[in-house]
């Protein structure tokens, strides 16, 4: 019975994987911490083993066979890596910028509760602040709108705000009293 062309490279891979398999196998899991990755990139080392020219890398078939497990290894490493940092890229894009459903609801509270307060405090007060924050208009656009000067439009925000931050605390600080 003849033997295929083959045969005797087919024998020759049989017997470096049964030489090779475990020590290359430890070798790519220590580079990769994960023994499936490991088994993965020392089959695909096998198949390139199996595509390559025997004389060529038969005089130094170990060093061949370990730079071929390293290098398949470390662009697994790199791929991962790509991977990990577009997965956080995409979890910070990902992230909404909407506040939380209870975040909102607070919110909604608070924004109900200044409007309140705002009605408190002096016209000329209110007045600029609804200019300012419900309008966006600039200290110098408030002081064209309202007559005011530029300085006392900045006083009237100012002293608007601290009052209604007063407000504010007063009443966080007898809810907490509560």
């Amino acid at each position: 019975m003849s033997r295929r062309p083959n045969a005797d490279h087919d024998d020759w891979v049989r017997g470096a994987v049964a030489r090779f398999e475990g020590p290359l196998t430890l070798y790519a899991s220590r580079l990769l911490r994960d023994p499936e990755g490991a088994r993965d990139v020392v089959q695909e080392t096998f198949l390139k083993l199996c595509a390559s020219d025997r004389t060529a890398i038969e005089s130094h078939l170990a060093e061949w066979l370990f730079t071929v497990c390293r290098n398949r290894a470390l662009d697994v490493l790199r791929k991962e890596q790509r991977m990990t940092q577009l997965h956080e890229e995409q979890v910070h894009r990902c992230l909404s910028t909407d506040p939380a459903p209870l975040d909102a609801v607070e919110r909604q509270e608070l924004g109900r509760r200044v409007l309140e307060l705002l009605e408190t405090l002096p016209v000329n007060q209110r007045e600029v602040l609804r200019l300012k924050f419900q309008n966006g208009f600039s200290y110098q656009e408030i002081s064209r709108i309202s007559g005011h000067s530029i300085s006392n439009v900045g006083y009237l925000i100012h002293a608007g705000i601290k009052t209604l931050r007063g407000y504010l605390f007063e009443g966080q600080a007898a809810k907490a009293r509560v």
